[in-house]
C-alpha cells in the first residue's frame, strides 16, 4: 500500500490554534493518541468531515476538444442550488468514501454514519470516529431518525473522538476533502446532485482502488515540542 504523509501543522494552513487552551490540549491529545494505534480492524479508526459546494450549470453549451484546439467552455454559469458533501475515510486502510446530499443537518448526518455501521462495519462491534464537533455531530441527531432502540444500539457502537474547536486539521477526512477538491472538482462547473454523486463516487473508488494509505505525521511529542504557546503554563 502507498502511504501520503501529513505532517499537519496549524500555522501552515492558516489556521492558528488559541493559546494556552487546556481544553483544545486535551482534544488534541485525545485525536493524536487515537491515530498513533497500530492498524486494528476491530474496531477501526474512521474519520469524517463535512464540506458544503455550490452547484453550477452551464449557461451555453461547452465546445468539443478537436485536434488543435481544447474544450472550450463559457464563464458564464447559473447558480442550481448548494448541496454537502459527506467525506468517510479509514486512514489505516486506505479505503474512503465521498457521497453528497442536498442537506447537512442532524438527520442527514445520522443517516450517513448509520449506514456505514450496517455495511462496511457491520461485523465490527464498536468504531471509533474522529470528527469535529458541530452541533450536527451528536448522539441526538440518531434519536431523529430511528426508534430508540435503535438509535442506542448504534450510540453503544460508536467512540466519539472530536477533534477541538479551530482544530478541524487534526481530522484526516479534511485532508481527503481538500485532495478531492482539487483533483475532481476545481475548476468544474456541476449543476446537478446526481452528477456530482458520480463524480466524487468515481473519485473515491478510484483512490481506494490504487490503496493510497495515510501515514499520520505528528505524534504526541511533536505536539509538545512544536506548539508549546497552546499548552497552558503551569503555575508551580
Amino acid at each position: 500500500m502507498t502511504k501520503r504523509k501529513i505532517q499537519s501543522c496549524a500555522v501552515s494552513m492558516g489556521r492558528w490554534p488559541p493559546e494556552a487552551d487546556a481544553e483544545f490540549v486535551a482534544n488534541m491529545e485525545e485525536v493524536l493518541e487515537t491515530y498513533a494505534r497500530p492498524y486494528d480492524p476491530t474496531p477501526p479508526v474512521f474519520c469524517m468531515d463535512e464540506q458544503p459546494v455550490q452547484l453550477v450549470k452551464e449557461v451555453r453549451q461547452p465546445i468539443p476538444a478537436t485536434k488543435t484546439r481544447p474544450r472550450r467552455e463559457d464563464d458564464e454559469y447559473e447558480r442550481a442550488g448548494t448541496a454537502s458533501i459527506f467525506m468517510f475515510a479509514e486512514p489505516l486502510a486506505g479505503w474512503r468514501q465521498a457521497t453528497a446530499r442536498e442537506h447537512r443537518t442532524k438527520s442527514d448526518w445520522a443517516l450517513k454514519v448509520a449506514a456505514h455501521l450496517d455495511g462496511r462495519f457491520a461485523d465490527c462491534g464498536k468504531v471509533t470516529l474522529v470528527s469535529d464537533n458541530l452541533n450536527t455531530h451528536t448522539k441526538g441527531a440518531f434519536y431523529e431518525v430511528f426508534p430508540p432502540e435503535k438509535a442506542r444500539e448504534y450510540i453503544r457502537r460508536i467512540d466519539f473522538c472530536y477533534t477541538p474547536k479551530h482544530g478541524s486539521w487534526l481530522n484526516i477526512a479534511e485532508n481527503e476533502l481538500s485532495c478531492m477538491t482539487s483533483q475532481c472538482l476545481k475548476d468544474r462547473q456541476i449543476g446537478e446532485l446526481n452528477e456530482l454523486q458520480d463524480e466524487i463516487g468515481a473519485w473515491s473508488v478510484d483512490v481506494t482502488s490504487k490503496q493510497r494509505g495515510v501515514d499520520w505525521q505528528m505524534k504526541i511529542d511533536d505536539a509538545r515540542c512544536k506548539l508549546l504557546t497552546v499548552y497552558p503554563t503551569i503555575q508551580v
